[in-house]
């Protein structure tokens, strides 16, 4: 276990700032599964936004299904609107390579074309391997490869950080 101390709840108040900054007239937010859809869930109420938020999955447009095989999460992409013409804000807990974000963008594009996606995330950990950069990023932190950095959602809903 690291030492990486983050507080989430903070980073959580500044992405809701950034989020609604960024936010576009008629636009839908959709969150990355698995964190990323409980931000998009949580921002969405906090916003005060009307309908629900979207949840998609990058498991069915991943470049490393062969070697991982079909994620349970495959069934979890759940879009209750119309994405054609419609702005997306794509909100995500943890930015790294930037892989999952273009699998979604494919899953995305199997629904329809957005007028536009704009990327939020909670915490930028850089490695990039594509060129993905988020539009806002309530932090950015350097961790060596080998660790992950996942966002865990307590019973009462609020959020915190596993650093392993």
């Amino acid at each position: 276990m690291s030492t990486l101390l983050l507080d989430a709840e903070a980073l959580y108040a500044d992405l809701l700032k950034g989020v609604r900054r960024l936010l576009m007239p008629e636009a839908a937010l959709v969150g990355i599964w698995s964190g990323g859809a409980w931000l998009a869930e949580r921002l969405h109420k906090d916003l005060g936004l009307a309908g629900e938020p979207g949840a998609i999955s990058s498991s069915l447009h991943r470049d490393d299904f062969g070697s991982k095989g079909m994620s349970a999460s495959a069934d979890h992409t759940k879009l209750p609107f119309d994405v054609n013409g419609r702005p997306v804000l794509l909100i995500d807990d943890v930015l790294y390579t930037g892989r999952t974000t273009r699998a979604v963008i494919n899953e995305l594009f199997d629904f329809g074309r957005p007028a536009s996606v704009t990327l939020a995330v909670l915490v930028d950990r850089g490695g990039r391997e594509l060129p993905i950069e988020p539009a806002f990023s309530a932090a950015r932190v350097t961790l060596a490869a080998e660790h992950k950095l996942r966002l865990a959602r307590a019973v009462d809903g609020r959020f915190s950080f596993d650093v392993q």
